[in-house]
């Protein structure tokens, strides 16, 4: 089935909301983008406004079709993929958040955390999670928002107290998108990545867990049913009488990072990708078995089609990769990301500089809250030109450091590392990055991998693709990269690990 019929994908990230449609090959025919507001309220928070994702995401979806001179109708199916762990609490009969949405790099229940370790929890928590214990994650987000909602807000005759009504199922909890699969259907539905990220879910039992549940003080009956990715029964459909006209089924989600590993056909175990974004996700398919790390990476759900076992996956969550580049935009270091590349070109290294990017801490393998960013190295004669490479090579050095530590939990050999994801367009990073892992970098024709592995799980659901082979031949490269005048990278490299150790602990409590 090609031509007439599509699937289509949103694609809700960090800072905006995309919809994209995708033929029978794989191929993009229709596009559109609109970005959100980030709402800083205190230093190292950080809010999205769930209602305007919502219509943004009507808005994308409209703009790409009219782009496109595509009918609704057109449409065999609509997957979803998003920011994980961005946690939204809602009413479920007004539809309305009680709160801001709370992003994944919100760093205000760091203090949580931190009485869950003192408390003896961290090896509790990650056994059955298989997450490392973080603010990162959903859970202290939805209990802070149970604990500190206005109920005044929440446009009822008679407020109740937000706990309550929890307890009474009254208001419902949501990873991204649980949120907009609600908005689409109807149904309070998540699945089971999203479910995977939120520190609340045994990915071993494949279910709610109580004691995490009472542990974070969230009600069972505020959470969301679990679903496969791929659904062949379907989450729901869009309302016929709502904004597209058509009723739609909504049958695949996964979050970001596992939809990108979908989407750059990572099925078999040993299969690795990495997405270059605000952060960066590496993440290698452990088929059925979920590896528990050992050198701090996190074990997680990598997909699940109807009827078949989970698949788990090892992965690498590094903060701040893309969001340094636009640090020094910020900065007015740089004009615009592309300029990257040249000033890094234009200059044989960084002169001894190093930086550590731990704006919002430091994610795997060193899990440091506190960590904070940390340049040095400098002296009088460093330029502009040294610390944009800099920012490259760090890019490439957390990767490395991530990479590292899943060879040794899976005892695999990185022999080659799918890429996607903005950063990618940069052919001077790509080359870095194969001299500094010493493995060859595959990018692909269709970069954007997360929507695309989005479509391919709500494809699969409703038969628009038969196979997981039909998604294999459609997978083709753009360009390799492999390893070739590395100067000197096993001593750079220790030179970096150096520099992270100086930027760890940084934020202490006296002074945060």
């Amino acid at each position: 089935m090609s031509g007439e019929t599509y699937v289509g994908a949103i694609d809700q990230g960090t800072t905006g909301t995309r919809f994209m449609v995708f033929d029978h090959d794989g191929k993009v025919v229709a596009n559109a983008y609109e970005k959100h507001e980030q709402i800083y309220p205190e230093p190292g928070w950080v809010e999205h406004d769930a209602n305007e994702i919502w219509e943004n995401t009507k808005k994308v979806i409209n703009e790409a079709l009219d782009s496109a001179l595509l009918e609704p109708e057109q449409l065999e199916a609509i997957g979803i993929t998003n920011q994980r762990e961005t946690t939204v609490v809602w009413d479920r009969e007004t539809g309305q958040p009680i709160h801001n949405a709370i992003v994944w790099q919100d760093r205000r229940t760091t203090d949580r955390i931190e009485t869950l370790e003192a408390d003896g929890k961290t090896d509790d928590v990650r056994q059955k999670t298989g997450l490392e214990p973080d603010a990162y994650f959903s859970a202290t987000k939805a209990e802070w928002l149970l604990d500190n909602s206005d109920p005044i807000k929440l446009q009822r005759a008679r407020p109740a107290d937000v706990r309550e009504r929890a307890e009474e199922g009254e208001l419902a909890f949501g990873t991204i998108d649980t949120w907009l699969i609600y908005k689409l259907t109807g149904n309070h539905i998540t699945d089971v990545t999203n479910a995977s990220r939120t520190m609340l879910f045994n990915i071993h039992d494949m279910e709610w867990d109580d004691e995490l549940l009472d542990e974070f003080n969230v009600p069972r009956e505020m959470v969301p049913e679990v679903r496969p990715s791929s659904d062949d029964d379907h989450y729901g459909s869009t309302d016929a009488s709502g904004f597209l006209g058509a009723e739609i089924p909504v049958a695949g989600a996964l979050g970001d990072q596992q939809a990108a590993l979908f989407g750059q056909t990572c099925f078999d175990a040993g299969d690795a990708k990495n997405t270059y974004g605000t952060g960066s996700f590496m993440l290698m398919n452990t088929g059925e078995e979920a590896v528990m790390s050992e050198h701090g990476l996190l074990t997680t759900v990598g997909f699940q089609r109807s009827g078949e076992p989970v698949q788990y996956a090892l992965e690498g969550s590094i903060f701040i990769t893309g969001a340094a580049i636009e640090w020094l935009e910020d900065m007015t270091l740089i004009e615009d990301a592309a300029e990257s590349e040249k000033l890094a070109r234009s200059v044989d290294s960084t002169d001894g500089v190093y930086f550590v990017p731990a704006f919002t801490g430091l994610g795997a393998p060193h899990w440091d809250q506190r960590a904070r960013g940390t340049i040095v190295g400098m002296t009088r004669g460093t330029r502009r030109e040294h610390i944009v490479r800099a920012t490259l090579e760090a890019i490439a050095f957390q990767t490395r450091d991530v990479a590292e530590a899943m060879e040794s939990d899976s005892d695999i050999d990185l022999a080659s590392l799918r890429v996607d994801g903005g950063a990618v367009k940069n052919n001077f990073l790509c080359q870095l990055q194969s001299n500094i892992l010493d493995t060859e970098i595959v990018r692909p024709e269709v970069d954007e991998t997360t929507a695309l592995g989005a479509a391919y799980a709500a494809g699969l659901a409703v038969g628009y693709w038969e196979t997981l082979d039909e998604l294999r031949d459609n997978w083709q490269i753009d360009r390799e990269f492999a390893p070739s005048n590395p100067q000197n990278v096993e001593h750079r490299y220790g030179r970096w690990k150096e520099a992270v150790d100086r930027s760890l602990d940084w934020a202490r409590d006296s002074e945060e």
